[in-house]
């Protein structure tokens, strides 16, 4: 089969834990009107960006995709990469990943597939805070928008940021977490609830995730940018 590019960077290296992901891409992106996943971008799909970046910093990649879907290749460099139905829901559909993701694996990342220009620095920093100690970590970036509550009015934001994906865990925290059978909107929060500690790491604005159609466009020019 071929293998999607990747990058040149690998942080693969033997005295470092090992890093698996699993890359969540089994919805059905009804506000985009098509699964966004699949969609072309600077000439490759999201989903490859995505999986390709991924796999530069991680020994395997669990893909998650809908039912009956297949990649067309099953290795990034040489990196694995493995798929796995969605389940119902998103936490479902990554613990179907995280079933796959061997039990001696120290560190697992989880990655939105419609977040294609996560950059290796980002990577690089979740994994690292992971390494050092934390429960799970997420990238996040500052809100910049004024926020305002539905019934009690405006918002002081300062103290808000916007989180962003990979999130990354020690993987018995995760496992634990998911162990419950609990739905959250992202990994970290399910660790918080089950008693685990969330550190935030430096995002980048950069990172969007990919949901309405502008936003592929948003991605277009950010990648002519960095060419």
């Amino acid at each position: 089969m071929c293998a999607a590019q990747t990058s040149e960077v690998n942080d693969v290296v033997a005295d470092k834990p090992e890093v698996w992901t699993v890359v969540v891409a089994a919805g059905s992106a009804s506000r985009f009107g098509a699964p966004k996943q699949f969609a072309s971008l600077g000439g490759r799909r999201v989903i490859d960006r995505s999986v390709a970046t991924a796999a530069a910093h991680s020994s395997g990649v669990v893909v998650v995709l809908p039912a009956d879907v297949d990649l067309g290749y099953d290795e990034v460099a040489t990196t694995p990469v493995h798929l796995v139905a969605g389940g119902a829901t998103r936490s479902e559909s990554v613990r179907n990943g995280l079933a796959v993701v061997p039990d001696s694996v120290a560190i697992v990342l989880v990655h939105d597939g419609a977040r294609p220009l996560a950059s290796d620095s980002v990577f690089r920093g979740v994994i690292a805070a992971v390494a050092d100690g934390a429960d799970a970590a997420v990238p996040a970036v500052p809100v910049v928008d004024s926020i305002r509550h539905r019934a009690q009015g405006a918002l002081d934001r300062s103290p808000l940021v916007a989180v962003q994906t990979p999130q990354g865990f020690a993987a018995d925290r995760l496992r634990s977490a998911h162990a419950l059978g609990d739905d959250a909107s992202d990994d970290a929060t399910l660790v918080e609830a089950d008693g685990g500690s969330v550190v935030v790491v430096d995002g980048d604005a950069a990172n969007l995730k990919i949901t309405n159609p502008l936003d592929l466009q948003i991605a277009e020019l950010l990648l002519g940018e960095s060419s």
